[in-house]
């Protein structure tokens, strides 16, 4: 099974390799489409399509991604990127490509970062904070909601769980599943629709699509074509998708292991039962004998 596996990540690499957009999900793939200043218009769209602010997003302004603690013994974080509106909300943008067992904690521990930042030290402050939202962009699903195939959007505040009314509001998470995402491109109705639609499937498409008709997306095909990156950016770009397949590879490995050692057990599981039904077999057919034996002795005893 594992063999099978890692041919089948070989041939991935091969087919991204020899296609004509980048993979999104790659790092120099998410930094390139959103993370540069150039791009910056790509970033604006697909926050503004994603979340529910009131107003438009006009300005955005890339900050240090690199945070460390307050002490030297906190613990530090680094995020993909981190910016800033104008109006002072914070936005933390991750493509999170392996599942984590306290990712939700970790959304969470990062988030506490911009908010720290916006003290005022030194002197008077009245606690007043702008917002922060914390956007996960996921190559995976949440186990815990299996029972929800088709949730592909969390917006995440604080609420009353009594009242189910926000609480508070200027603290967001937002968590987008993509293998959740299944729509075609001729049910793509939103603009948010088209943008998980971009990322989910850029790097399989050759052209770009009808429904993917706005300015920004012209952009998009433009900057995602391999064929215009620089040979440093080529290079960069092949050794970031390798270490995405080998890592991909990876996880399937173990998911592949896990599944051939349950079922092992499963064998074995069963072996077991068998035995103890052959045991009990036995035991029944022993009685059944001594029976007949008893019975035919009381016959002879009667005649």
């Amino acid at each position: 099974m594992c063999t099978v596996s890692y041919h089948i990540n070989i041939m991935k690499v091969q087919q991204d390799l020899s296609g004509k957009y980048i993979n999104p999900f790659t790092d120099f793939g998410f930094k390139k489409l959103f993370g540069t200043e150039a791009n910056k218009e790509l970033l604006l769209s697909f926050l503004q399509s994603m979340l529910k602010i009131d107003g438009q997003i006009t300005e955005l302004k890339y900050l240090n991604n690199s945070h460390l603690g307050r002490q030297k013994h906190e613990r530090g974080a680094i995020f993909d990127i981190y910016c800033e509106t104008d109006c002072g909300e914070k936005f933390i943008v991750e493509m999170q490509k392996a599942k984590q067992k306290f990712f939700k904690d970790r959304s969470v521990f990062y988030s506490t970062f911009p908010i720290q930042e916006q003290a005022i030290r030194g002197g008077e402050w009245n606690f007043k904070l702008n917002a922060v939202y914390t956007v996960g962009i996921l190559d995976f699903v949440f186990d815990e909601d299996k029972d929800e195939p088709d949730k592909y959007y969390y917006h995440i505040q604080l609420c009353d769980t009594e009242t189910h009314n926000v609480f508070y509001d200027k603290l967001t998470l937002v968590y987008l599943p993509m293998p959740r995402f299944n729509k075609t491109s001729d049910e793509l109705e939103t603009l948010f629709d088209k943008w998980l639609y971009v990322i989910k499937n850029l790097q399989r498409l050759q052209n770009r699509p009808k429904a993917l008709q706005e300015r920004v997306f012209q952009n998009l095909f433009h900057i995602a074509a391999i064929e215009k990156l620089t040979p440093k950016e080529r290079r960069a770009y092949d050794e970031s998708l390798k270490h995405y397949w080998d890592m991909k590879n990876v996880i399937d490995t173990a998911v592949e292991e896990a599944v051939q050692e349950k079922e092992e057990i499963i064998k074995e599981m069963g072996k077991e039962i068998e035995e103890k039904d052959k045991t009990i077999e036995e035991k029944d057919k022993a009685i059944e004998e001594k029976d007949k034996i008893i019975e035919e002795l009381k016959r002879q005893l009667n005649q």
